[in-house]
């Protein structure tokens, strides 16, 4: 008994309650996007429209707020777009770097990337250039940053999804969509383009984190016979791997779903998350690798029945991840986030939000014990954007009394 009076189990971080964020965006605002760069820096960025086009803002985290707007770059031929989002990082202490998408033809989905950069922390901005030199109309985004530094190259790195030998909408090629790769140093210089994956997911978003082991990428993968499941890349040698096979849910669907993996790391522990309805079943799940991502674990069910996926993910400390979805609840739709420890103990599922909208992509991240949320809702008939806060409860260990375990 004395012996049994000393056992302990790990317990999964608990979510608290959210609280609502005031945003300084205008009504019409489309597309957030999260962002934890350099230090503790956190930026959220989004796309308000105009007569012609959009602007694409940032807008700097507080101590527990959101700061004052700024312009990042007003554009007459922006693509504005649910699912496809425009991005602003902070690579280092001043040094922030953002993307937009432009239009390249007067067609639906021939657009180029716009890379853009500031070395004032967003109070002025360079011009932008396209990191992709192939100049086809066709579709070019769903973009993931990192820092090159990280493996010892000045300069940002970054994925994408290219369709260059799709062929655009006037003229179709015979190629698929590729994911493909690039490094951009401050002087806008272009280096290292490479091909990653010469056949991939239509529109499904992209992810990139750095762990002990280096930079990690996944996408949606796609085969001839239409199996769309999760692929990654490990960043080696100085150049990303052939992709691989990672889910193998074995989801077959004749159409892209829009619903990219989500992927997060601290050292040695790196989580992946993900959306598949394999076999009529929807549902979200995880894998954890406690070696920098040489080997992941078995796959853990974090949510299933009524999800819609749009899956982020992210390390919140303890050895634990918090992941985050959409799932339908009748007329509306919830945001929904859980705790997952790296041992595959869930917590708590919360609700973090209702929502008209089902066509969202649910950011998060995490800021000093706090999950911050950020999404697109609607009012009065117009897009807006919506943001909470949600404080995280950790407990190193519980102890498990000799009763407990009698009974």
């Amino acid at each position: 008994m004395l012996a049994l009076a000393g056992c302990t189990e790990a317990v999964p971080p608990l979510i608290e309650e959210p609280l609502p964020m005031s945003l300084p965006s205008a009504p019409g605002s489309i597309g957030p996007r999260l962002s934890r760069g350099h230090g503790e820096t956190v930026l959220l960025s989004w796309m308000e429209r105009a007569e012609t086009g959009a602007t694409l803002r940032v807008a700097e985290l507080g101590d527990d707020r959101w700061l004052a707007a700024r312009d990042v770059v007003g554009d007459p031929n922006m693509f504005v777009n649910w699912a496809d989002l425009p991005s602003v990082t902070a690579m280092g202490e001043d040094h922030w770097v953002a993307h937009g998408l432009t239009y390249s033809a007067n067609l639906t989905y021939s657009y180029d990337i716009s890379l853009i950069q500031s070395q004032d922390a967003g109070h002025s901005w360079s011009a932008p250039i396209i990191p992709h030199d192939d100049g086809t109309p066709t579709e070019h985004g769903f973009v993931s940053m990192w820092p090159g530094d990280t493996v010892g190259i000045d300069a940002i790195g970054m994925i994408w999804l290219d369709g260059r030998h799709m062929g655009s909408e006037a003229d179709s090629g015979d190629g698929g969509m590729t994911l493909r790769a690039a490094f951009v140093d401050e002087a806008n210089k272009l280096s290292g383009e490479q091909e990653i994956d010469g056949l991939v997911c239509d529109c499904c978003q992209t992810d990139v984190a750095v762990s002990s082991g280096g930079p990690i990428a996944v996408y949606r993968d796609r085969t001839p016979e239409e199996i769309r499941d999760i692929s990654l890349s490990r960043y080696l040698d100085g150049h990303w791997q052939a992709g691989e096979a990672f889910s193998n849910d074995g989801w077959e669907i004749n159409a892209c779903p829009v619903n990219g993996p989500a992927i997060a790391a601290a050292d040695e522990l790196v989580a992946v998350a993900w959306f598949t309805a394999a076999g009529g079943n929807p549902r979200v799940q995880i894998r954890v690798s406690k070696n920098g991502g040489q080997q992941f674990g078995e796959a853990v069910l974090v949510a299933e029945k009524d999800v819609l996926g749009h899956v982020d993910i992210a390390y919140i400390g303890d050895a634990s991840f918090a992941v985050s979805w959409l799932a339908n609840s009748g007329e509306l739709n919830d945001v929904l986030v859980r705790s997952v420890t790296a041992t595959g103990a869930l917590g708590n599922v919360k609700n973090v939000a209702r929502t008209a909208v089902g066509r969202t992509v649910p950011q998060m991240v995490e800021h000093r014990r706090r999950l911050i949320f950020a999404w697109s809702d609607t009012r009065d008939g117009q897009s807006h954007l919506a943001s909470v806060s949600a404080g995280i409860v950790f407990a190193e260990q519980r102890k498990v009394s000799p009763l407990k375990l009698w009974w």
